[in-house]
C-alpha cells in the first residue's frame, strides 16, 4: 500500500500542472491532535490564491472519492514559500548557488546553525556550503535537521 504522501502527490501533481504550477512537496503530519495533509505548490513568479484553489477543490473531491485516508484530516494547499525547505535531490539541484540556512541536530564546534551558498549536494545526501569567509564545509546527511532557502527582509 502506498504512503499517504505518495498517493496525494500522484493526485495533486496533474492538478498543480493544470494550474500552471509544479508540485513541490506533500506532508502528512499530526499537530496538536489533528492530522494535516499539506500540499505545497510552486510557480515561477509565485503562487496566488486562485492557483491554490484550482488544486485544492479537485484534490479534495478526488480524496473524498477514493477515501484513502482513515479518519479525519485537514487538507491545506499553499505556496512552498520563499524560505522553503529543501528536501529532495531535485530541490537541492535547482537551488545550487543560492543562499541557504542549514540546521544540525547536534552542535558542531559550538553551533547548530550555518548560512552560506549551497555549493554541493552528493548522491548520498551530504550538503556542502560555501561560508561567508570563503571556506567550504560539508555536512553529513545524518547530521542535518533542515536546509531552507535564506530570505533577507
Amino acid at each position: 500500500m502506498k504512503k499517504v504522501t505518495e498517493m496525494a502527490a500522484e493526485l495533486a501533481r496533474p492538478l498543480a500542472e493544470a494550474a500552471g504550477c509544479s508540485l513541490w512537496d506533500v506532508e502528512y503530519v499530526r499537530e496538536a491532535g489533528t492530522w494535516f495533509l499539506r500540499v505545497y505548490i510552486d510557480c515561477p513568479g509565485g503562487v496566488n490564491i486562485d492557483q491554490c484553489e484550482a488544486v485544492s477543490r479537485p484534490l479534495s473531491d478526488a480524496l473524498d472519492e477514493l477515501d484513502p485516508i482513515e479518519g479525519s484530516y485537514v487538507l491545506e494547499v499553499s505556496s512552498a514559500g520563499a524560505d522553503r525547505p529543501l528536501k529532495k535531490p531535485a530541490h537541492f539541484r535547482a537551488f545550487l548557488g543560492h543562499e541557504v540556512e542549514l540546521r544540525l541536530y547536534r552542535p558542531l564546534e559550538g553551533r547548530k546553525d550555518f548560512r552560506g551558498l549551497l555549493s554541493g549536494y552528493s548522491d548520498g545526501g551530504d550538503v556542502t556550503l560555501t561560508l561567508a569567509d570563503g571556506s567550504e564545509q560539508t555536512f553529513c546527511k545524518k547530521d542535518v535537521a533542515l536546509v531552507r532557502l535564506y530570505v533577507e527582509f
